[in-house]
């Protein structure tokens, strides 16, 4: 996997560079005024989101690593994709961002913690030369800080990087594709197996979380746009950031396998998604 471990740190600092050059200080404070929205779909996305994939691992009796790389990816945030496939759903763009930001500058502590916490429950031993503090610090580097950097120099040129956005979301769309290309080449002799151990898995995972999100969130959010939105970001992880965080842990690419069939699925229901949510509009 050496590709893969030296490409997926600069690529996800470069995407969540692009993440903050995005967000605006005024993202947080929308937390303030509509605090209900917000929770409904953190909780969905940060507690019960974990909580559907581990129930998925053990129902399916997952091969351990596939297992592990499902909650791997649960356990990811939302990525910029979500905020894209939101603002064409015709959901709350605005809390799709806000959530984005708040559980992806949270991810350093919560993913450290699940991923660890689930590898134990599932019986998985892993290096004591990896602590949740060291994978929470090396985290930091590669997601916080390149976001709070994207805010300042947003601060700075707001014109400017408002009238760019566009094209900085879809450079870092591709840096996506290339670190999944990265891992074709390099394990193509074995992907194939990975693939169809872990994809029946995935599938469930997503479609089953959007469908949950979406009627709880019906139930407690203020509005269709919302529900839209908190059902789509549950859908739609960080995959890059998940990649990152299975090559930090585990030398095994089995690991990967499902953050990348998830990440192939996930814009297949995300668009079914939308459109029965048109046609029932």
């Amino acid at each position: 996997m050496e590709i893969v471990t030296k490409i997926a740190p600069i690529v996800l600092a470069i995407i969540m560079l692009g993440l903050g050059l995005g967000l605006s200080f005024k993202d947080f404070t929308r937390i303030l005024k509509y605090p209900k929205d917000f929770f409904v779909g953190f909780i969905c996305q940060l507690i019960l989101l974990p909580i559907v994939a581990f129930c998925v691992a053990i129902s399916l009796n997952l091969p351990t690593p596939i297992a592990i790389g499902l909650m791997i990816i649960a356990a990811a945030p939302g990525g910029v994709t979500s905020n894209v496939l939101t603002k064409f759903a015709n959901g709350d763009v605005a809390l799709s961002i806000t959530l984005t930001a708040v559980v992806s500058l949270l991810s350093i502590l919560s993913v450290p913690f699940i991923v660890i916490t689930s590898a134990n429950l599932l019986g998985v031993a892993i290096s004591s030369d990896i602590s949740m503090v060291g994978i929470a610090l090396k985290m930091a580097l590669v997601v916080t800080v390149p976001v709070i950097i994207g805010m300042i120099i947003r601060s700075f040129a707001e014109n400017f990087i408002s009238s760019k956005i566009n094209i900085i979301n879809k450079l870092t769309g591709w840096l996506f594709v290339v670190v999944f290309a990265a891992i074709w080449v390099e394990e193509k002799d074995n992907i194939f197996t990975y693939l169809a151990q872990a994809g029946l898995a995935v599938l469930i995972l997503n479609v089953v979380m959007m469908t949950l999100a979406y009627f709880i969130a019906k139930k407690f959010v203020s509005g269709i746009p919302q529900q839209k939105c908190i059902a789509l970001e549950c859908g739609l992880q960080n995959g890059t950031l998940a990649v990152f965080v299975a090559t930090l842990i585990f030398d095994d690419i089995a690991y990967v396998v499902p953050t990348g069939a998830y990440a192939l699925l996930m814009y297949i229901t995300g668009f079914i998604f939308i459109y029965i949510l048109r046609k029932s509009n």
